[in-house]
């Protein structure tokens, strides 16, 4: 009987560790996209030379949600979650690291470290947006020129804005996907899938 009762002890401890793991997991993981350009490879096939370029951003996921981005005078209003702007992400700011120097629709992005937010204010034109404004740690930090997500965006230290081409994929993507798409070393596309949404936009890179 006493075996019995350990047995039992044992399983509620395993359990409610498993419990507090699934609960502290949070909901939108952490994502990375990164990709190299601008250097080559030698004779011996070792590739230098290039230029990092990483975004960290959280990834949602669905949940069988179906209409994530809605449409007509409601299109982009549940993903706002009442911010200004779409953070391309969840929870932290969206932050984008270049080493390069990137051009967007003939503008520059010098290297350096920026927020990344989408205008979604036209639903077959999105606004890639670049901005100086930091990123909060948490929702309540106190830290100038800093947000949490979109929230308390402003324009103001925007550094570049370029328009995005939007189309209907007929395949749902659960979790956000931000991915760099037919890269070369001279540059490539930027490109967000989340739902059956797919924005893209070019960029060169030097």
């Amino acid at each position: 009987m006493r075996l019995r009762y350990i047995g039992i002890a044992i399983a509620t401890l395993a359990l409610s560790a498993s419990l507090a793991t699934a609960q502290g997991r949070p909901l939108s993981p952490r994502g990375q996209a990164s990709t190299q350009v601008g250097g080559s490879y030698n004779a011996e096939g070792v590739y230098s030379g290039g230029k990092w370029i990483d975004i960290d951003y959280g990834r949602p996921i669905l949940r069988g949600r179906t209409d994530m981005f809605g449409e007509g005078a409601n299109y982009a209003t549940k993903i706002y979650a009442g911010a200004p702007i779409w953070r391309v992400g969840a929870d932290v700011t969206t932050r984008i690291k270049t080493e390069a120097t990137l051009v967007f629709d003939g503008k520059t992005l010098p290297p350096g470290e920026y927020s990344m937010f989408a205008d979604l204010a036209n639903p077959k034109a999105w606004t890639l947006v670049f901005s100086n404004l930091g990123a909060k740690d948490t929702f309540r930090q106190e830290k100038a020129n800093a947000v949490w997500g979109g929230y308390g965006y402003t324009d103001a230290l925007d550094v570049l804005r370029a328009t995005m081409t939007v189309s209907e994929h007929p395949v749902s993507a659960d979790q956000l996907i931000v991915a760099f798409t037919d890269m070369t070393q001279q540059g490539g596309n930027l490109t967000i899938w989340f739902s059956d949404q797919i924005a893209t936009i070019p960029f060169t890179a030097r």
